[in-house]
Formats: structure tokens, C-alpha cells, sequence
């Protein structure tokens, strides 16, 4: 990913906390000689620093992706920026954003155990912390029969970068002038852009 130094995300748990509140990611290996994308949600295993995650089985992709360099890719908030908040006419229109790339080796993942084991954790993660369903709970005949549907597989991660594009190649004035804008946004991913400018200005985690 191009990153410029003022942009780069530097703190590893400002990269994870990033992946964790944005797990819905894309997986991208090569298949038949062609880039190839899943969008899925993945497990983040810190200690391990490892991902979690699975295909479905008509799914082509996994069939071929061992032994290659993957790329899961986590995107963050992210919204356009209009030139018409600044105080000036010498400026263009941008694209303020959050977002991680993650690459590493995928190892396929048939142990039972394990991949119930995945599965479990991301349903906790998922479900609110009040609702009454969890997989355990499920018909043992039918989950033995849907895992049969899916294929298990672990990404070993080999490198991560973290690009934040909050404005911070404008002035300190300026980019008060966004966040002012952003704030009155009713759309979600302006005020989330808003909080992380806000927070890269007082020199916080984004």
C-alpha cells in the first residue's frame, strides 16, 4: 500500500484495534493465474498473530492458496472531503480513510476441533452481549452437517501496514474547519472520520 510518512499508522495496537472494529475484510490470493477475492469476517488472534476465518466450499479460492502470499485487507471509516470547508480557493477535492493491509501465508485448517473452536469465537464476537443464542446450543447433526460446507484456514501474518488519512498534510486550522463539518454529518462514517482527525490533532490513538 503507498503510504505517505505524515499517513502511516506507526502503533501495532492502533493497527489491531483498527482490524478489530473493522473485521468484515477481503481476502485476495491469486487463482488461476488471476487476482481473486472473498469478502469475509475474520477472527484477529493477537497473542498469535495470527487470522481466523472460512470458505465456503464451492467457494475456488482455498483450493489453491496455500503456500502463497495472501493479502486480507480491513477497511476503516472513510469519507469524501470538499475543498468548499476550507478557508481557501487553492485546493482540490479528497478522500479522507482508515485503512489496514494484512499479508501472510494461509495454512487450511481441517482439525474439528479448531475449527469449531473459530467458529465459537466469532459468533461471541458477533452477537450482542444479551442474546441467548450460541452455537453449542445449535443441533449437533446440523452443525456437523453445515461444517461439511465450509473450509477452515489460518493466515500467518508476515507484515501489517496501517494508513490513516485524516488531512494531516493541511494546517492544524484546516483540518479543525473539516472536523467542524463532519460532526454535523448524520452519516456514520463522517463523525467516525471526525473523532479520528480529532483525535490524530490532540495527538490520541485514532
Amino acid at each position: 500500500m503507498y503510504i505517505p510518512a505524515h499517513f502511516e499508522i506507526e502503533e501495532e495496537e492502533i493497527i489491531f484495534d483498527t482490524m478489530q472494529k473493522n473485521s468484515f475484510a477481503t481476502l485476495i490470493s491469486g487463482y488461476n493465474g488471476i487476482p481473486f477475492a472473498t469478502h469475509l469476517p475474520l477472527i484477529i488472534d493477537k497473542a498469535n498473530r495470527c487470522l481466523y476465518g472460512h470458505f465456503a466450499r464451492p467457494n475456488p479460492q482455498w483450493r489453491d492458496i496455500q503456500q502463497q502470499e495472501a493479502l486480507a485487507i480491513f477497511q476503516g471509516p472513510h469519507c469524501y472531503i470538499s475543498p468548499s470547508w476550507y478557508e481557501t480557493t487553492k485546493a482540490v477535492p479528497t478522500w479522507n480513510y482508515v485503512a489496514v493491509h494484512v499479508y501472510g501465508q494461509i495454512e487450511l485448517v481441517d482439525d474439528e476441533q479448531q475449527l469449531m473452536g473459530s467458529l465459537r469465537d466469532m459468533v461471541l464476537k458477533y452477537e450482542e452481549a444479551n442474546s441467548s443464542y450460541q452455537l453449542d446450543q445449535v443441533d449437533a447433526g446440523f452443525i456437523a452437517g453445515m461444517s461439511k460446507g465450509i473450509q477452515g484456514f489460518k493466515l500467518k501474518i508476515n507484515k501489517m501496514e496501517g494508513k490513516a488519512k485524516l488531512s494531516q498534510n493541511h494546517p492544524a486550522q484546516r483540518q479543525e474547519l473539516v472536523i467542524q463539518r463532519l460532526e454535523q454529518s448524520a452519516n456514520e462514517n463522517e463523525r467516525k472520520i471526525a473523532s479520528a482527525m480529532k483525535a490524530n490533532l490532540s495527538g490520541g490513538s485514532i
